[in-house]
């Protein structure tokens, strides 16, 4: 099993708000590996919206990204992909 990681920075307005933790729990949701996403001391499933709300992260906040498993790649291109697209916001 790989594990890979990247540091990714919330562009869009709002940071991630309910309907981008959303966006992001379905993305990580098409995934078979597990998908972390890490801020300070803080870690949380990326498939879950509660949690991805819970670590408070706005405009210009910078989050580790950690994929482990099969697609792990895969996982974080696409992960990398929707915090660069802003999740399709602004």
């Amino acid at each position: 099993m790989s594990a890979v990681e990247a540091t990714v920075e919330i562009k869009n307005r709002l940071g991630l708000h309910l309907r981008a933790a959303t966006v992001l729990a379905k993305e990580a949701a098409q995934f078979k590996s597990e998908i972390v996403i890490v801020r300070g001391k803080n870690q949380v499933k990326a498939r879950s919206v509660t949690g991805l709300m819970m670590i408070g992260a706005g405009q210009g906040s910078k989050l580790k990204v950690r994929a482990e498993g099969e697609d792990a790649r895969e996982a974080l291109k696409a992960i990398q992909e929707l915090f660069a697209a802003g999740f399709g916001e602004d």
